[in-house]
């Protein structure tokens, strides 16, 4: 995404690419220290056994519907379109529909080019002139701000009251927004003092503080950005994000160019936002990230959400619904490696069915219609839970 810069701050991780552009190596039995992201599903199979897995997984089921009634952003029927010339449009986006919680971890999934960012572009009102965007995205307000439409809201409000202060962005080209002339540790003070008004004297402290939260090291605070290799980058970006610790925090590929330790490090840090009773949208093609960390996945297909899922099970048993994402997790390398065949259509050139069709082995004659999303899942036979 690119746009402006702003006083908000950038992780997709290394590892394996395999041909739906998805990296990552899925084990839900958790990192190593100092965070202990272990799933509870896990826990549940290891330490209590069958019978009590299942009942604690019903108990996690209830957990997630908790969190979205307490939803930070309620998303309904968001759709974007991008005017080209000739008259011909792109459908980037396509009734995009979710809550997300305080609390909670969403996670967005997907191959390249399925509208994940352009979907997060939205929220902010960072479209470009020829985009148009339909729907609502609310955003309920806390500590006495009223809530907003970010679809609706003008770009004054969004510069003045949301973008940094309430909506944080860890940009997908942190190069883009960060700030050409300026030392990292400039930029990083001035975003201490646009969105706490911090004491001059204490700025330099906090901006350290902010660096170090985002593995960016303090002997490079003083290079500007063309200095910066493609991670450290990142990190910085992951920096002017923190800063303020705005209520939702949106993160679209914050681990693209860090080696894995500093993934694992980069998405606890972004955990701890969530578990400090902030939201978290987390975009990204790293599907060990999402599982280290998110509470739901989402994933996104040809511009449609086709599944919404808690993680315990989307990662874990019974597993994911839709064919295409059964494919995601079984492209990876420690399961199946058996890419899904075919490419993603044209958004310019959607089927008037499931967009899917054309690639599913499944596929019959009732996916010329498209599906309308039941239980979480958009798909007229979607896969039944394995054992």
């Amino acid at each position: 995404m690119n746009g402006p810069t702003s006083p908000t701050g950038p992780v997709n991780g290394t590892g394996p690419v395999n041909s739906t552009g998805i990296t990552g190596s899925v084990n839900r039995t958790g990192p190593a220290e100092p965070v202990n992201r272990t799933s509870p599903a896990d826990r549940a199979r290891h330490e209590e056994g069958p019978a009590h897995a299942g009942d604690l997984l019903r108990a996690l089921d209830a957990v997630s519907a908790e969190r979205a009634e307490d939803a930070v952003l309620s998303v309904r029927d968001l759709t974007v379109r991008f005017r080209l010339r000739g008259g011909r449009s792109v459908a980037a986006v396509t009734g995009a529909d979710f809550d997300l919680g305080a609390g909670e971890c969403l996670a967005l999934v997907g191959e390249s080019g399925c509208g994940k960012s352009v979907l997060a572009s939205a929220l902010l009102g960072l479209l470009p002139g020829n985009a148009e965007a339909s729907g609502t995205a609310r955003l309920t307000g806390t500590d006495g701000t009223p809530d907003v439409d970010l679809l609706a809201a003008d770009e004054k409000t969004l510069a003045r009251t949301v973008r940094g202060r309430r909506v944080g962005l860890v940009p997908q080209s942190p190069a883009a927004h960060l700030t050409p002339v300026r030392t990292v540790r400039s930029q990083l003070e001035e975003t201490v003092r646009a969105l706490t008004g911090t004491a001059r004297r204490a700025r330099r402290a906090a901006a350290e503080e902010a660096a170090d939260r985002a593995a960016f090291p303090a002997g490079h605070l003083d290079r500007y950005p063309h200095e910066l290799s493609g991670g450290l980058a990142q990190r910085a970006a992951t920096a002017l994000a923190l800063i303020g610790d705005a209520p939702l925090l949106i993160a679209d590929e914050p681990t693209t160019g860090l080696d894995r330790d500093l993934v694992e490090r980069t998405a606890d840090e972004l955990r701890r936002h969530a578990d400090d009773g902030r939201a978290l949208l987390l975009i990204t093609h790293d599907l060990t990230a999402a599982a280290r960390i998110a509470d739901r996945v989402a994933v996104m297909y040809a511009g449609r959400i086709v599944e919404i899922a808690p993680a315990h099970r989307f990662f874990g048993a019974p597993g994911p619904r839709h064919p295409y994402a059964r494919g995601l997790l079984d492209a990876l390398p420690d399961r199946a490696f058996t890419p899904i065949p075919g490419m993603p259509p044209e958004l310019s050139a959607l089927p008037e069915g499931c967009a899917f069709a054309a690639r599913c082995p499944r596929a019959d004659d009732r996916c010329a219609v498209f599906p309308e999303p039941v239980a979480g899942v958009a798909c007229h036979h979607p896969e039944r839970p394995r054992a």
